[in-house]
């Protein structure tokens, strides 16, 4: 228990600058301090080291904060605080500014209302059935239009207007890029890598290659500038990602973001730790940071105005910004009580605001295990939104992440049904699984399927394509793609909510100048990170079968259920009889009891192996939707009699007629 922690500095304010054109209100909470002043800069974001042009004493006020009241028109001013602690003065960037300057080194006084978009107060989230109806598509705004093809003018290339252009190809080609690829693409929400304003990136030097995913938290309320055409102009930023909001809503895509609570970038010099020293950060028995993020330390979320500027900052994005889902990075450091106030928060603005995180940590952490929101706590959220990644998902499919030459069910490795049963029914408890045969899990982690995300790749690692190529180097182009295909068609028939890196659907790769594959391209350079739109031509078929996959998805609710119950009622697995038995094949049975469509009974079948599989059906009048070359939900051909042979390495999926 930290001393700070106690109900005489639990402050549940407003924190920040306020603005009115009469006047502006700072707050900052800053319990142990002796004396707290706030710097005024000036209105020239061009003039971001001058010194300050008048520092005004601020007053001890309510619980443990500081605050200040300047009577005049502070639009557009720069502020820092100068906060004392033991004799030791710091100057702070306050840690709840809306707007900050270049390279978020000094807050920025903003009327937020005129960083609005025109008709931003009528915008809406484009219609979501269930949670489970998602299909997240993971992307970093710079990947998204920096490639010489992405078809994007150049004065946008990486930034957050790239994704406001409609219209863009591939020079002198039809095939659509940007967002109008991803509209046709069919995903219903697109996931940013970190997009809030982050450290290791110089946006002083806008037209330097610089390169970062951003997982280097600075200032929680602001979006990166780098991302913005003007980084010096504090209004600019916010209104070129509220603009892009409102563009991809209007394409009828939500925009999840990735959130990195778990750390930030500085530790003993953070702008936390210099307003409270010791408080914001856990501690070992030692009294150094605690590191369960692999990073130098890790946010104590389970103290109380931690939580609240998680909270206070989560709700910000989702009522000033209209985001629709939050990503958050090492949910396993972050404590179960405060997951659940974010989800009730959310649920107060909209329910169908996602949630889901990484259910693991990155080391030890003084965290006690039980109050940990990591995978196999989810169940303590009862039914709850709350998700989380499922590793037993993603290596059960390919192999495990971290063994480049392990193969997985669709690259070769036997004996994983069970596994990807499992993936099938999202995590939940359902008969006709083992589940003493899971790679991982050997019970349901998840109390319902939108609990679960089904993935098999993402920005960490090799991408889905290099991890085939290298696991399996001696297998021909054709053969691979074959794999990938499978991959995917287990990913996007399966209950829970489906999750695939930008580029996965163009066979993704990420190589270094000398040939080798980068599996942690947080900070390579554009050539090896970027999307090459010109793949989206040249594995075409593979585009188009992802774009059926998930057109299947979104006609039929059978592959979306939205209750464990539901696909207990209607989700069987076929058994085999002996003469038709064959190792590695998974099929089963879903009924589509939506009332929606003419055809109701439906059976997926995967054959990973290298020789096709005989499979009886018990009945006849089956129709084949998906087949190893193409998938969609209009009918290739219907099958004579009550038997199919399913090639190898490919997934069927057939509908009753």
């Amino acid at each position: 228990m930290n001393l700070l922690d106690n109900d005489y500095n639990n402050y549940g304010g407003k924190l920040g600058a306020e603005y009115s054109n009469e006047m502006t209100k700072f707050v900052i909470w800053a319990p142990n301090a002796n004396n707290v002043r706030l710097i005024l800069f000036g209105k020239n974001g061009m003039n971001y080291t001058n010194p300050p042009e008048e520092i005004l004493d601020m007053n001890r006020s309510e619980k443990g904060t500081w605050s200040i009241e300047v009577k005049r028109d502070l639009k557009g001013e720069f502020y820092n605080y100068l906060v004392t602690n033991s004799g030791n003065e710091s100057e702070v960037t306050d840690p709840y500014a809306k707007a900050v300057g270049v390279n978020g080194n000094r807050g920025m006084v903003v009327d937020l209302k005129e960083t609005n978009p025109i008709d931003f107060d009528k915008d809406k989230r484009p219609e979501l059935s269930s949670p489970t109806g998602s299909v997240i598509y993971e992307l970093h705004v710079r990947d998204f239009s920096i490639n010489e093809n992405s078809g994007v003018k150049d004065e946008k290339k990486g930034k957050f207007p790239a994704f406001c252009e409609h219209g863009t190809s591939i020079p002198g080609q039809y095939t659509k890029t940007g967002v109008d690829y991803l509209k046709d693409l069919g995903i219903t929400h697109v996931h940013l890598l970190p997009a809030f304003d982050y450290i290791t990136v110089d946006e002083s030097k806008p037209d330097v290659p610089q390169y970062n995913w951003g997982y280097d938290p600075q200032n929680y309320f602001v979006p990166e500038g780098s991302y913005s055409t003007d980084p010096f102009s504090g209004e600019k930023r916010i209104m070129e990602f509220k603009e892009m909001v409102k563009t991809l809503h209007k394409s009828g895509i939500r925009v999840v973001m990735d959130m990195v609570y778990n750390h930030t970038y500085k530790s003993h010099d953070s702008n936390l730790n210099l307003a409270v020293p010791n408080y914001y950060y856990r501690q070992d028995s030692y009294g150094n940071f605690s590191n369960g993020s692999g990073c130098g330390n890790e946010l104590a979320s389970e103290r109380y105005m931690v939580r609240k500027l998680i909270v206070d900052s989560i709700l910000y994005w989702a009522k000033e910004y209209h985001i629709d889902g939050f990503r958050f990075d090492l949910m396993g450091l972050h404590d179960i009580e405060t997951i659940r106030m974010i989800r009730n928060e959310l649920d107060k603005i909209d329910p169908s605001i996602l949630i889901y995180g990484e259910g693991w940590t990155g080391g030890w952490t003084p965290l006690r295990g039980e109050d940990s929101a990591v995978k196999q706590n989810i169940v303590k959220f009862e039914d709850m939104q709350i998700a989380a990644f499922s590793d037993d998902t993603r290596d059960s499919v390919k192999g495990h992440v971290f063994n480049i030459n392990e193969r997985g069910y669709v690259n070769g490795r036997p004996g994983l049904e069970e596994s990807i049963k499992f993936c099938i029914v999202g995590a939940t408890g359902q008969v006709g699984i083992n589940y003493d045969r899971i790679i991982y899990s050997r019970w349901a982690w998840a109390n319902e399927p939108y609990q679960c995300i089904n993935y098999i790749s993402a920005h960490d690692n090799y991408t889905l394509w290099d991890k085939l190529y290298m696991a399996n180097s001696d297998s021909s182009l054709k053969k691979r793609i074959n794999m990938n295909k499978l991959a995917a068609a287990i990913i996007l028939t399966s209950q829970g909510i489906p999750f695939f890196q930008a580029g996965e659907e163009f066979l993704r790769s990420k190589k270094n100048d000398d040939g080798s594959f980068n599996h942690d391209s947080y900070n390579a350079p554009d050539r090896v990170n970027n999307l090459e739109w010109s793949r989206v031509e040249e594995y075409k078929e593979v585009v188009n079968y992802y774009r059926g996959l998930i057109k299947l998805r979104k006609k039929y609710k059978a592959f979306r259920m939205n209750t464990r119950e539901e696909i207990r009622k209607n989700l069987s697995f076929l058994e085999f009889g002996e003469e038709f038995y064959k190792p590695n094949v998974v099929a089963y049975k879903i009924e589509d009891n939506s009332g929606k469509n003419l055809c109701n009974t439906i059976v997926v079948i995967f054959n990973p192996n290298d020789e096709e599989a005989f499979v009886d059906l018990k009945q006849c009048g089956w129709s084949v939707l998906v087949n190893k070359e193409r998938a969609g939900v209009e009918e290739i051909y219907p099958i004579p009699g009550n038997n199919v042979t399913v090639p190898s390495k490919s997934a069927y999926v057939l509908i009753k007629k």
